[in-house]
Order: structure tokens, then C-alpha cells, then sequence
């Protein structure tokens, strides 16, 4: 099955890991997976050797007529997001999108597809260091800084740097299905669907290195996920009050232990989801959710989808059953 062709429209000022990403995904043969695989171009203003960022040289193949053929377009991240996208680069996109190629930003990509005027009406995500930037300069855009992508069809956005690893296994899912894009996870070592949003990651989620005495805590913590866990049985762990233990939880992690906990508990009904054959009501008692109902009320709300619905999407062939979990 024809996977189809991907252009990464390059410019002087991206950063080069997020042009990497699209290179890695897409550019290299996967004959294990599909064959043929998708079809790569670099493309710029000026093909040959353009400068990026870190001082770094990037081989671009073609010119921005690249993009002319491309069933895929990719915009990475720009460096400098204030100054408006060079001429030729917001002619070329606009040119693509008009003949129904499908268009794709990484990062501050966004502000490229904005200023072409292909997410006006439209929601979009952006690192969210910059959604404030991105909804003053472009009021028209629906500017959502909780989610790590969002996909309007034609028109997809991704958050900052790693995100734009989420985006791109969604587009091959979109394209070869949840099974490849699950084994092409798993060859990458990265997780097939990250559940949660941006939010999670906007304070540092572990503990800071001034407070790595939590760190055996939240080991214990999540090889125990199948037990009732209090924050008294957390504070006793610690030899630390409650109040305490709060206090320095929320400073390590960014978090509540509470709500902490709840994400580990809903992460582990993922993991058990994809590649266990076991009931949600099994799958709630072993994450230490209590009932079928209290699962499908907690994960709805954090992943986004029902349990049912994400195990049809990301469904690991090679299913077993789950252990006891301790």
C-alpha cells in the first residue's frame, strides 16, 4: 500500500531536532513495516546546504516546488517566532493546502500555517510557552495550550519538540493503522500515545535533583498502584507529616500526590489496555481504580477517550495476560 510523499520545508532559523523528527519517521525504509514506506523531500528556498540551528547544515534535495507534489507537508519550529515567515515559504504552504495536501506543524511550526492563514476558525496547539504569542499575534485561531496535538484534518499542529514525535505516529496511524505505528513505537522506544496533555509537563513531573529524596517514594508508589495508597501512607513512608509531604510533593513534582497518583493509575490502565487481554473491571482492580465505573469516569476524563475506545485504537497484537502487579 502507497504510503505516500512527505515534504519537510526547511528555512534557515529551525531547529534541527525538529526537523530530525520528520527525517527519522518518514525518511527512513521501514520494509518491516510497509513497502514501500513513505517517500522523503527536504525542501527549501534554497536547496543544496542551509544553515539551521546550533550552527548545524541540513542537505535540503529540492526547492520549495517540493512541495507541489507532497500528499504530507511538515513545518518545523522556527527559531524566531516574531518576525514573519519568509514570502516564498507561506506562498508554497498556502499552495499545497489549496490542492488538498495535508499540512503539519511542529512547534512554532504554528506560527508559519497562522500567518498563511490555514488555522483561522481553526483550533491549533503550540508550545505552550509560546500560545500566549500565538493567540495575540493571530486572534482568529483557537489557540488550546493543554493538548499535545490536534488534528482538524487537512490541518494538524503539534506542541513543542517531542510532541512533534506524538504528531507524526498519528499520521501514520491515520495512514497504516494502529499496529504499525504501535511496532514503529516500540522500534523507537517511545510510547505509541502519550495519555494526558502539555499541562503535565510545564512544571518538571519527577523530582528535582534539590529533592531526590521523593524519588524511592514514587518508585514504591507505582509498583503498588494495585493497593490503596493514602497520603498518611505516603507521609509515613517518608517519616514526613502530611502537610509536609504535600508541600514538598507539589514542589518536586509540580503535582498533588493525589492527583499524581491518579495519572500513574490511569497510565498503568493504559499500558494493561494495549497489550493485556483483561476485563476494564480487572484492568480498574489492578491499577488500584476500585470499580469498572471509577475507570472508565478517570480515564475518560484524563486520556480523553473511553477505555473501550482506546483499547480499539491501540491495541497491541500480541496481547497477554496481565501478572498480579505485587
Amino acid at each position: 500500500m502507497p504510503t505516500g510523499r512527505v515534504a519537510v520545508a526547511v528555512t534557515e532559523d529551525m531547529h534541527l531536532f525538529e526537523i530530525a523528527i520528520p527525517c527519522e519517521i518518514f525518511g527512513r525504509p521501514r520494509h518491516n513495516l510497509a513497502d514501500p514506506w513513505y517517500e522523503l523531500r527536504i525542501c527549501a528556498e534554497h536547496p543544496g546546504q542551509t544553515k539551521v540551528g546550533a550552527g548545524f547544515v541540513a542537505g535540503t534535495s529540492h526547492d520549495l516546488n517540493g512541495l507541489d507534489e507532497a500528499d504530507t507537508v511538515i513545518v518545523p519550529a522556527r527559531a524566531n517566532v516574531l518576525d514573519g515567515a519568509p514570502p516564498a515559504l507561506l506562498a508554497a504552504v498556502r499552495k499545497a493546502h489549496a490542492r488538498g495536501a495535508r499540512i503539519a506543524s511542529i512547534c512554532t511550526g504554528a506560527f508559519v500555517l497562522a500567518e498563511a492563514g490555514l488555522l483561522d476558525g481553526h483550533r491549533a496547539t503550540v508550545h505552550w510557552m509560546y500560545a500566549s504569542l500565538l493567540a495575540q499575534r493571530f486572534p482568529k485561531v483557537v489557540v488550546d495550550p493543554a493538548v499535545l496535538y490536534v488534528d482538524n484534518g487537512q490541518v494538524l499542529t503539534s506542541a513543542g519538540a517531542a510532541a512533534g514525535l506524538d504528531l507524526c505516529l498519528h499520521l501514520v496511524r491515520s495512514d497504516l493503522g494502529a499496529e504499525i505505528a504501535n511496532r514503529l513505537a516500540r522500534q523507537l522506544v517511545i510510547a505509541p500515545h502519550r495519555p494526558g496533555g502539555q499541562a503535565q509537563y510545564v512544571r518538571t513531573p519527577l523530582p528535582a535533583k534539590e529533592d531526590d529524596s521523593l524519588a524511592p517514594l514514587l518508585h514504591w508508589t507505582v509498583e503498588h498502584l494495585h493497593r490503596p495508597i493514602t497520603i498518611a501512607d505516603m507521609a509515613k513512608r517518608q517519616r514526613l507529616t502530611p502537610r509536609t509531604l504535600i508541600r514538598r510533593f507539589c514542589a518536586a513534582t509540580g503535582t498533588p500526590p493525589l492527583k499524581w497518583l491518579l495519572t500513574q493509575r490511569v497510565q498503568k490502565a493504559c499500558s494493561l489496555l494495549e497489550s493485556t487481554d483483561e476485563t476494564p473491571a480487572r484492568i480498574a482492580e489492578l491499577c488500584g481504580l476500585g470499580s469498572e465505573a471509577n475507570l472508565r469516569h478517570h480515564f475518560a476524563r484524563i486520556v480523553g477517550v473511553p477505555p473501550s475506545g482506546y483499547r480499539r485504537a491501540f491495541r497491541s497484537q500480541h496481547a497477554a495476560p496481565a501478572t498480579n502487579g505485587g
